[in-house]
Parts: structure tokens; C-alpha cells; sequence
């Protein structure tokens, strides 16, 4: 069987008074070691559907702070928000996903979950450093996961970067926590994989929750095919 066709979610950095799309080769590296063949999808709304149909699986990646404003809540002034055009063709295709006949696994990171919350009816902690006392644990540093569904998700360290936390994951199901409760975890359990994941685990060494999360979407994308 050939190898799956993974699409990674790409960014939008202006430079030099051009926008270019570009994904972290940290992604890429994690997709072909897991077993797939990845492709950097450039955030184009208009082409969201025929990206989707060429691709078996999903990595949703991580990013700046999205706008609130289309959830029904305004954004804070702190945020460093993303490019609007990559929020735009990523809810797109969070839509596509949602009424998708094959159930293409997708794995969400950092930005890529808490948009996966957002999209479920889900509400963010815009600013942690408001209400979360160890907010600097989760900027740049490792710290501890505890798995709410061991089936689903193993304890341990994991490598995280973000200022953000899902504080509502609307119809999705938290499946682990930080060491502070802080929501670490998400799923839809009535797909074949839809798992996001506040750390980075194409940054994180400990297998189960670095590497061989995109094994298991990879695996997943198999099971369908």
C-alpha cells in the first residue's frame, strides 16, 4: 500500500514585503518518520475542498492567537493574532473536515487544537498570564500531562509553547491536563482520529506523546483507505 498523503497545515509570514507560506520542518521530518508523505498546503480559502480531496490525513500546525470575533467573542488587545487568510482557509477546511464522507484523521498542534475548539462551540483563555498562576510553565518549556482517557492519551513531558489554553472545548472532549489543570488535550472519540493537542509533538521526545502521534494518524488514515 503506498504511503498516505499528509497535508500540514502551512503559515503566512510577511518578509521583505512578500507573504510566503511555510510550515516548520520539525512537521515535515515528524510525517515521513511516522510512515506518510507530507505536503505543505498554502492557506488559500478558495482552494480549501481540492487541498482536502488530495490529502488522506491532516497536521493542523501551530501559530499565533486567532481573531475571536467569528466565535461571537471579541479578541483580546494582547494577542499576537494570525494571518487572517490562514485562519480563513483553516476554518474552511475545519468546515470540509466536519461533513467529510471519508473521515480524514486529523491532527491538530498548539494553534491547530485550539482552533479544533473554537470550531466545536469551544472558548479560549485569551491571556493566561490573567488567570493561570504557572502560566510560565507553558512558554518554552517541558512539563507533565495527566491522561483523562488512558486509552486515548499517556501521561508524561511534553514540550509546549503558548500564552492561550482551551477553556471551553465546546463538543469535543478533553482527554488530558496539565500539571496546573490546564487543558491539554481534546478528541472527538465518533471519528477515526481527530485528536488535538496543546503541546508540540514534533518537538516532544517522549514517544507516546511526541512521535507517535503522527504514527497513529498515519495508522488511522490506513485503516480507512
Amino acid at each position: 500500500m503506498a504511503a498516505p498523503t499528509i497535508g500540514i497545515t502551512a503559515d503566512l509570514i510577511e518578509h521583505n514585503g512578500l507573504v510566503r507560506a511555510a510550515a516548520p520542518t520539525t512537521y515535515v521530518r515528524a510525517v515521513v518518520a511516522a510512515g506518510g508523505v507530507p505536503i505543505v498546503l498554502p492557506p488559500v480559502t478558495e482552494a480549501a475542498a481540492e487541498l482536502l480531496e488530495r490529502c488522506d490525513g491532516f497536521v493542523f500546525t501551530g501559530g499565533d492567537d486567532p481573531a475571536t470575533e467569528p466565535f461571537g467573542e471579541a479578541t483580546d488587545p494582547r494577542v499576537t493574532p494570525v494571518h487572517p487568510d490562514r485562519q480563513s482557509a483553516e476554518s474552511s477546511m475545519l468546515s470540509l473536515l466536519a461533513d467529510d464522507p471519508a473521515d480524514r484523521p486529523v491532527l491538530g498542534v498548539c494553534l491547530g487544537m485550539q482552533m479544533m475548539a473554537l470550531h466545536a462551540g469551544g472558548r479560549l483563555d485569551q491571556f493566561m498570564p490573567d488567570t493561570t498562576p504557572t502560566h510560565a510553565d507553558h512558554w518554552e518549556r517541558t512539563h507533565t500531562i495527566r491522561s483523562l482517557e488512558t486509552e486515548l492519551m499517556a501521561d508524561g513531558e511534553v514540550n509546549s509553547k503558548h500564552k492561550q489554553a482551551i477553556s471551553d472545548p465546546g463538543s469535543l472532549q478533553m482527554i488530558a491536563v496539565a500539571h496546573d489543570g490546564v487543558c491539554e488535550a481534546i478528541a472527538d472519540t465518533s471519528r477515526r482520529f481527530y485528536v488535538g493537542v496543546q503541546w508540540h509533538p514534533e518537538r516532544t521526545t517522549h514517544e507516546s506523546l511526541g512521535l507517535d502521534l503522527f504514527t497513529r494518524l498515519i495508522r488511522s488514515t490506513r485503516s480507512g483507505r
